[in-house]
Order: structure tokens, then C-alpha cells, then sequence
């Protein structure tokens, strides 16, 4: 059950509540975001509604049988928008586009990358400062100091920036160098951060975990959101599977499946999801005929020389190409749904 509290509720209105919850035999938690305070309250017991729906200080009241509960679509009759700022959105009624390097290399490289998307009018770059890698040989990323003029360049430009973040102490000081925290596949249930990240007022891509289920995907949305943050985005980046043909199993049976599930905007990662360059196009469109709400992809100038990942980034033309076939598939999407 979710109770949605008023701005104006005194602090007697809202433990006369929360008795009255209590005494049904449900367990109260209080739940405090950026937009709304709210108690989630859990149990199994056969009661009227009505009695706890009409007391003084709520809103309103739902009924959610999902254990995902804030972000099950169950009770919210919208759907979550990111707003970015600077009229940047991330939301269900457009294709966002991130795109950028696996990882951040260099200013020169941040340089052209800009240059890149500021021609193609994406206004969102990926790009790893903190690089966690299978060897502990491999690349690891340039760190806070690269992070720093990572922000700078790209504030200069009015592009938003997507990075990820390992660990719970990194959460501060990045935080005035990005606009979103992404989690990535190997902290998919790292619990500590994912609370942490709830008490921070950024935006957070979750990434599926790469044995994941899509119910533990919405589980980790909902320990962000129950920590207080309600700016949530769901990335689809692909699953181990048994088949060797390709780096993971991109999984878009998700995508609708979660879009179903939960009103935060769902995005797919193609780059990760297949692997390999050649597959990344059909893969991307794919994933927009499925229901995306964007595409987070890897770009490169020479991905040849890409310090990691360079065998699923796409270079510039081939990024070029693929942003007006995205563009194409998702107006031939919203013709098929009537918009």
C-alpha cells in the first residue's frame, strides 16, 4: 500500500496514521523524495480502504501487490520525466540519444567528441572516468581530476554528462561534475550505493545486472527510490547467456515488459548488449521498435585506437548514420501506436 501524505500534514496528523496503519497489521516506512512524502506500508490482511484513505493529512492511497512498490506502475497514473534542465528531458514521449566514448581518454578527446554531438544535436554524452575491468591490468579510467574538465568542457557546450560510479564515497565528490550517476552492470545490487545514490538530488541509470532479473532491476530502482530519489532511468544492457557469438544476450523482451512494470523511462544499451560493431545498428533500431525510451551508445573518433571497448564503438559516420535511422524508426513506431 502507498499513502501519499500532503505537503501540510502536521507531525500528530501522520502518526495518527501511522497507528492506524499499524493496527491493521501492516509495517509503516516513511518515505521522503524530491517531489512527495509518502509511507509505504506492507502486509497481507483484508481491510477497508477506506478507513485509513479517509483520514486527515493524505492525498491519496493505492493498493500495490508488486514488492517493487514506488516504482511499480500500479498506483502512478503518469509516467516519471528526468528533467535535466536546460529543456532536457528524458521521458516517454521522445527518443533520447546518449552517445560517447567507453571511456574518457583525454581534453582532446572530449574536444571532437563534443564537436561530434553538437552536430548531430545530442545533447547527452556518456563517457567512464572510473572504469571497473575484468583485468586489473586494463585501463581504469582518469579519475576525478579528468572528471573535472570532462564537466567543464561539457557545461561549456550544454551537453548533460552520464558517468559511472563504483562506490558509495565517490557519490559526493562527483557530484557537481555530472547530471547523471550511472550504475553499472557489476553494482547492480550493490545495496550501499544504490541507498546512497537515493539521497543524492542527481538522476540515476540503473543498469540490469548481467545475471540479473528484470524484478531485481526493479528491486535496485526501488531502494534508490525508497532513499528518496525519484529520478530513475532503467537501461537494458544486455544478459550472460550460454551463446558465445556475441559479448551478451541483449534482452528486449524487457523493455516492454518493464515499461508495463513501471513508469520510469526504460533505455537500451547496445553497444554492451551485442558487442560487436556491426550489430549495433540493427540492434538499436530494434530496441526503439520494442518500445525504448532511448538509446545509450558508444562512439568514438577512431575506435581502433579506443583505450577500451573499441570493437562495439561506432566512429563518427557510422554514428551519424545510425542517430537518422533512430530518428526514422521511432516516428514509424509512434505511427504504428496511433500518436
Amino acid at each position: 500500500m502507498i499513502i501519499q501524505l500532503s505537503k501540510e500534514i502536521s507531525s500528530e496528523q501522520k502518526e495518527i496514521i501511522i497507528h492506524e496503519v499499524s493496527k491493521i497489521g501492516y509495517h509503516p516506512s516513511e518515505v521522503k523524495t524530491q517531489f512527495a512524502h509518502y509511507i509505504i506500508a506492507v502486509g497481507k490482511a483484508e481491510f477497508d480502504i477506506r478507513k485509513i484513505g479517509n483520514l486527515t493529512g493524505i492525498i491519496d492511497i493505492h493498493r500495490v501487490s508488486d514488492p517493487y512498490k514506488l516504482v511499480s506502475k500500479k498506483w502512478r497514473v503518469y509516467d516519471t520525466e528526468i528533467n535535466l534542465g536546460d529543456n532536457i528531458y528524458i521521458n516517454r514521449k521522445q527518443l533520447s540519444i546518449i552517445a560517447g566514448p567507453c571511456s574518457i581518454e583525454s581534453p582532446e578527446q572530449i574536444d571532437h567528441s563534443i564537436a561530434h554531438l553538437k552536430a548531430n544535436n545530442i545533447r547527452m554524452m556518456r563517457g567512464g572516468v572510473f572504469k571497473p575491468r575484468t583485468s586489473p591490468y586494463a585501463f581504469r579510467g582518469v579519475g576525478l581530476e579528468g572528471l573535472k574538465v570532462f564537466s567543464e568542457k561539457c557545461k561549456a557546450n550544454g551537453i548533460k554528462i552520464v558517468t559511472e560510479v563504483m562506490q558509495v564515497s565517490q557519490v559526493e565528490e562527483m557530484h557537481d561534475f555530472v547530471d547523471i550517476f550511472q550504475v553499472g552492470t557489476r553494482n547492480a545490487q550493490n545495496f550501499n550505493l544504490l541507498d546512497a545514490l537515493g539521497k543524492t538530488d542527481k538522476a540515476v541509470m540503473l543498469k540490469r545486472g548481467f545475471s540479473g532479473t528484470i524484478e531485481e532491476l526493479l528491486q535496485a530502482a526501488e531502494y534508490v527510490f525508497s532513499n528518496g530519489n525519484e529520478n530513475i532511468i532503467l537501461c537494458e544492457r544486455g544478459i550472460r547467456s550460454f551463446e558465445t557469438a556475441y559479448r551478451n544476450t541483449l534482452d528486449l523482451n524487457a523493455v516492454p515488459i518493464l515499461k508495463e512494470k513501471s513508469h520510469l523511462p526504460v533505455i537500451v544499451d547496445p553497444s554492451h548488449g551485442v558487442g560487436l560493431r556491426n550489430y549495433i545498428e540493427p540492434m538499436a533500431l530494434a530496441a526503439v521498435m520494442s518500445g525504448a525510451d532511448g538509446i545509450i551508445m558508444e562512439v568514438h573518433q577512431c575506435p581502433e585506437k579506443a583505450i577500451s571497448d573499441g570493437q562495439q564503438t561506432l566512429n563518427y559516420p557510422e554514428a551519424t548514420q545510425l542517430y537518422s535511422h533512430l530518428h526514422q524508426a521511432y516516428a514509424l513506431k509512434k505511427s504504428f501506436n496511433g500518436v
